[in-house]
């Protein structure tokens, strides 16, 4: 009698998303330090790690006394457009080079110079000073020649909350508004109004509401969350610069993201919104075939807007 061979069932796609969720969860666990330096250092290694290539070519710049690089594939690319990139961290940690593990891949899927600068953190340096060293690398743009029309600017979690900000500061201050914006999980709301703070809290592996209050705490303690310049959410969209929205439907975020959209949609912005079924806080980090579909995503907004 044959011996029947039995065939491993693959894991469903469920169950996978939970196992990949389960594994970010032990990964941000060991770089989440309270120690708020060990905590930067930590970020600052997984940049380190994931976000070097023989491909790309990074090149330090001070802008005033700022740091912060260029980051550029190693070839002959695009150089009329440039991606202006605000990155993540609470506004309390991350850096131009914990961001490669994004700023790498963004520059590859466009083929476009991206500046990645590092904004003065918190505690150290509360509101407005993210904002303010914002206004510094966009003038530092225009001093190199660019014309507001030839930026993209882009920017995940608290980045893409600064990338608003700054959008909205230059719309103040009536200057011409960048070609358009680019956000990956944005932090758009600080009072937490969203209902996803608490349907999404026991299933996003990356932030949880003590995280995002020491957050809040250390960037804008005693100062009014509704201000749109902290939480552009309640700012005014009109006439904004076409936008493209990227959000996990795991994470706690997402309301952030999906009444971020309902309030461009209102004020008549063209704009996109994409929700990845079983992806977390911006996953585009993750070395997955997943996050590599969302730049592709990322790059085809850019070429839409750049034609």
């Amino acid at each position: 009698m044959a011996l029947k061979k039995k065939l491993a069932k693959k894991p469903s796609e469920e169950v996978r998303n939970q196992n990949m969720m389960g594994l970010i969860r032990k990964v941000h666990g060991m770089i989440d330090n309270a120690d708020i330096e060990k905590h930067r250092l930590s970020q600052d290694h997984v940049g380190a790690l994931l976000g070097n290539s023989r491909d790309m070519l990074i090149r330090s710049v001070k802008i005033q006394d700022m740091d912060g690089e260029w980051v550029s594939v190693n070839r002959a690319h695009m150089k009329k457009y440039v991606i202006l990139y605000c990155h993540g961290g609470g506004y309390s940690t991350g850096s131009s080079l914990y961001a490669r593990t994004l700023t790498t891949k963004l520059s590859a899927s466009t083929s476009m110079d991206v500046l990645c600068f590092d904004y003065r953190l918190a505690p150290e340096n509360p509101y407005p000073a993210a904002t303010e060293d914002a206004m510094k690398a966009w003038n530092y743009l225009m001093l190199l020649g660019y014309g507001a029309r030839d930026v993209i600017i882009a920017g995940d979690s608290a980045g893409g909350n600064l990338a608003l900000s700054l959008v909205l500061k230059l719309k103040e201050e009536e200057r011409i508004l960048p070609r358009g914006v680019l956000l990956m999980s944005p932090w758009t709301d600080l009072t937490s109004s969203g209902k996803t703070h608490q349907t999404r809290a026991e299933l996003d592996p990356v932030l949880d509401a003590a995280y995002l209050e020491r957050m809040i705490q250390n960037y804008v303690e005693g100062q009014n969350l509704e201000d749109p310049f902290i939480s552009p959410l309640f700012g005014d969209f009109t006439a904004f610069p076409p936008t493209y929205i990227q959000v996990g439907n795991n994470e706690i975020l997402l309301a952030d993201a999906t009444m971020l959209h309902k309030k461009m949609v209102q004020a008549n912005v063209s704009v996109k919104l994409d929700i990845f079924k079983g992806m977390w806080h911006v996953f585009q980090m993750s070395p997955l075939k997943t996050a590599y579909d969302a730049m592709e995503k990322n790059a085809e907004f850019i070429y839409e807007i750049c034609r």
